[in-house]
C-alpha cells in the first residue's frame, strides 16, 4: 500500500507541474505579459550564422510563384499570402513558420529572390507580430533562420522594415529568454538555447550576455545527449 500511494502522489505531483508549466506559458502569452517582451530594439546584426544545409534556388522560384513545397506536402496559395490561408497540415505550417526556406532564397542570390524574402517576413510581422499564441509562436527555429539569412532578408531593405525586422527578432528572443527554462526537455527546448546563444553572438551585447547563452546552451546539451 505504501509504494502503490508513494506512486500515487509522485503521478499527481507530475500531473501538477506540467498543468503549472501550462498555465503559466498561457498566461505569459497572453495581453497581459506582453509588455515583458518589448525593450531596446538592436541597431544591427553583427554576424550571420552560417547554415551549412543544401539549398535549392528552383524551390525560391516556386515560392515567388505562391507554391509552397513544404514537408512534404504542396500548397498554393492563388496569389495569398500564406500567412493568410489556413492549412489543415501542421507539419506544413510548423515549417511555414520556422522560416527555413530562406535559404533557397539565399542560395538565389537574386534581387528578386531578396524582395520576396522580405515581403514574406513583413507580412508575418504584420499578421502574427502582435498575437503572442498558437504555432505561429514557437519561434526558436525562426530566430535561428532571420539570424542565418538576415543579409538576404535585409538585402535593399528601407529603414522602416529594417527597423521592424530587428525589434520583431528583439520580441521573439526576449519571449524565448522567458519561456525556456520552463519548456519541457526536448528538441524544442534545445533549439531556444541555440537560437538564444545565435542571438547573443549575432546582436549587439554585453559579453556577459554571450557567456551567459553559451553556458545555458553547454548545460543543456550536457542534460539531453
Amino acid at each position: 500500500m505504501a509504494i502503490a500511494a508513494g506512486s500515487t502522489t509522485r503521478l499527481w505531483t507530475l500531473v501538477a507541474k506540467e498543468f503549472w508549466r501550462k498555465t503559466r506559458r498561457r498566461l505569459r502569452a497572453g495581453p497581459v505579459y506582453r509588455w515583458r517582451y518589448s525593450g531596446r530594439t538592436p541597431e544591427r546584426v553583427l554576424i550571420a550564422p552560417p547554415d551549412l544545409r543544401l539549398a535549392d534556388p528552383q524551390i525560391a522560384l516556386e515560392i515567388y510563384y505562391g507554391r509552397y513545397p513544404l514537408s512534404g506536402h504542396l500548397v498554393e496559395t492563388g496569389g495569398k499570402s500564406p500567412f493568410q490561408i489556413d492549412v489543415p497540415n501542421r507539419g506544413w505550417q510548423k515549417t511555414l513558420h520556422g522560416f527555413r526556406w530562406l535559404r533557397h532564397m539565399r542560395a538565389a542570390g537574386t534581387e528578386l529572390a531578396a524582395a520576396n524574402a522580405r515581403a514574406l517576413v513583413s507580412d508575418w510581422i504584420a499578421i502574427h507580430g502582435n498575437q503572442i499564441s498558437g504555432i505561429a509562436w514557437e519561434p526558436g527555429t525562426r530566430v535561428i533562420a532571420w539570424l542565418q539569412h538576415s543579409s538576404v532578408v535585409l538585402q535593399g531593405a528601407e529603414f522602416p522594415f529594417y527597423r521592424a525586422f530587428l525589434k520583431s527578432l528583439a520580441v521573439q528572443i526576449r519571449y524565448l529568454r522567458s519561456m525556456a527554462r520552463a519548456m519541457p526537455d526536448g528538441k524544442d527546448r534545445l533549439r531556444a538555447r541555440i537560437a538564444l546563444a545565435f542571438a547573443a553572438l549575432s546582436l549587439p551585447a554585453p559579453a556577459s550576455a554571450l557567456r551567459g547563452a553559451t553556458r545555458n546552451l553547454a548545460e543543456e546539451l550536457d542534460r539531453q545527449i
